[in-house]
């Protein structure tokens, strides 16, 4: 058994880390009893009261940590609760309510040991608690889009399936103070997935009792930096900071305010008369006319990041009911035109759904915009489903001036390519979220953000049917690829396994892929310690914002 006390576990498949108002990073790790996380930076302390204003873009679509599925929704979730392990400002996973664990040398045991912290209500955060929260994402009862992310626990897929009861499932408090975890097979990305917002705990009392606890800042019980004082449903989210966190001399913010503005234009004229302590990504939107000045005044910060912006298809209706329809139109597309005329080279074009830092076929699956080819796959799809004309086709997507850019030049290539007429439907995300699930949609807006680094985390959310898949595509072979992966302990003979599903998602084509995600916002100078991760997280836990 190897123990972990205070030590940093370098979070190896993570490429960069952003570090808003920061220079570097530590080169080294630090000597035992040493706790990079906590050591604040001198210029972030200050008498006055610090305060930060930021846009969340949007309602979140809920704030509960296990059923969260949206950047918003994780954002604020991942300001009110705090894991096992968290990630600090020096890019390197911490222990947080963890105190130390240890891993069995087989990998397949992670044993917890908990620190002495407390729910915003007075309650102790127990052990107890992570086994319920866990549980509860894979209770199929619950819901959860995430609960796939439990699979890695040993019979974890076999229970929200209910082909095994919850008790068998692979996380126990032994006591209190004490959670042991035993996994389905040996998952390096684990310590990844314990910092991730699925994987916070909750109070299991308060749960209980009131089924809708997370929808109002009165019954929103918590255990991390900051706590919900206020909730103004579509219009802001006030958190200040939680005095009774375990951790809270490492949080410098008094209050953290999320606004809700979903005009792009107007986020960033309150970003410029000062209502906004930052404007733009992850969270929000730059005007696309705002970037070459923007860009051009050298105001503006960008990243890569681990995520790819695609459209799926509902593979439950006709014409997307055939495979050949479904690779007409994703050929049809000219991203480079998308990348250009409207992301402002914002991105770069997807021709696969993994992103750069995970892929297999640098090259791509398909050549962009090659109208040719798509028209002689159209023209036999409709023969094979025996159709003279397409049935009316909508693209729906959340409102934002991305969205509607990128449907509008896609609508136009389709119109071109096949001289038909998609139309466009424009809602809130909530609505857009709803209507994914539901399945009433033709052809709907989506992306994937990855939760840690790798192919897998892509290629799992269309898996099986449900939950992250909206396009209710489902293959067999795919499938059994990914769980042989899931089984393979030689990493050589496990990128194959997931590059040959990858060849399937990507021949199959239920989902479209259109750019890989390049973040980019503006700050005050003001504003440091702000933690972007490589997958595109944002945590406010260790910002500061101190005016001079």
């Amino acid at each position: 058994m190897k123990t972990f006390r205070w030590k940093s576990l370098c979070v190896a498949l993570i490429c960069s880390i952003v570090m808003a108002g920061c220079s570097t990073q530590q080169a080294n790790p630090p000597a035992s009893g040493e706790n990079p996380q906590t050591t604040a930076p001198a210029d972030s302390q200050t008498s006055g009261e610090q305060t930060m204003n930021v846009n969340l873009g949007s309602e979140p679509t809920t704030i509960d940590p296990g059923l969260a599925q949206d950047l918003p929704s994780m954002a604020v979730a991942r300001a009110a609760f705090d894991g096992l392990l968290r990630l600090g400002t020096d890019g390197k996973l911490h222990e947080a309510v963890a105190e130390k664990y240890e891993v069995s040398d087989d990998q397949l045991t992670w044993t917890f040991h908990l620190r002495d912290t407390k729910w915003s209500n007075g309650d102790p955060v127990t052990a107890h608690d992570f086994e319920y929260a866990w549980k509860r994402v894979l209770d199929p009862e619950t819901g959860s889009g995430y609960a796939y992310q439990m699979y890695y626990l040993k019979n974890g897929a076999k229970a929200h399936n209910k082909e095994v009861p919850l008790d068998e499932v692979g996380v126990k408090a032994q006591d209190d103070k004490t959670l042991v975890v035993t996994l389905e097979n040996p998952a390096p990305f684990f310590p990844q997935l314990v910092a991730s917002v699925t994987y916070f705990p909750v109070n299991k009392k308060v749960v209980e009792d009131n089924p809708n606890w997370a929808n109002e800042a009165e019954t929103y019980v918590v255990n991390g930096p900051f706590v919900v004082k206020e909730w103004e449903h579509k219009s802001k989210i006030v958190l200040s900071k939680n005095e009774d966190y375990w951790d809270k001399e490492n949080v410098h913010l008094s209050s953290l305010t999320f606004h809700m503005i979903e005009d792009a234009n107007t986020e960033l004229s309150m970003f410029e008369s000062g209502q906004l302590d930052w404007a733009g990504s992850p969270l929000g939107d730059l005007p696309l006319d705002a970037l070459p000045a923007l860009k051009e005044s050298g105001k503006m910060q960008t990243q890569a990041t681990a995520g790819t912006y695609w459209y799926v298809f509902n593979t439950e209706k006709v014409p997307f009911t055939n495979k050949k329809i479904r690779q007409a139109f994703a050929y049809a597309i000219n991203r480079q035109e998308i990348v250009d005329n409207v992301l402002m080279s914002r991105g770069e074009p997807a021709l696969g759904i993994l992103p750069p830092s995970m892929w297999f076929k640098p090259e791509g699956h398909f050549k962009d915009g090659d109208v040719e080819t798509a028209k002689r796959l159209l023209a036999e799809g409709m023969q094979e489903l025996n159709i003279t004309e397409l049935p009316e086709l909508e693209i729906l997507y959340n409102t934002s001036e991305v969205h509607q850019r990128i449907a509008t030049v896609i609508q136009d290539q389709w119109r071109k390519a096949f001289g038909i007429e998609v139309k466009l439907k424009n809602v809130e995300n909530k609505v857009r979220n709803a209507e994914l699930e539901a399945g009433n949609f033709i052809i709907g807006r989506a992306s994937w953000i990855g939760d840690f680094n790798d192919p897998v985390n892509f290629l799992e959310v269309f898996r099986d049917v449900g939950g992250t898949n909206d396009t209710r595509w489902h293959n067999e072979k795919f499938k059994e690829l990914l769980l042989q992966s899931a089984k393979e302990s030689d990493q050589a003979e496990r990128s194959q396994l997931l590059a040959q599903a990858d060849e399937i998602l990507m021949d199959e084509l239920p989902v479209v892929p259109i750019y890989y995600y390049t973040y980019a916002w503006v700050k005050k100078d003001s504003v440091k310690d702000v933690v972007i991760d490589a997958l595109g997280f944002i945590d406010f836990k260790y910002a500061s914002n101190e005016v001079k």
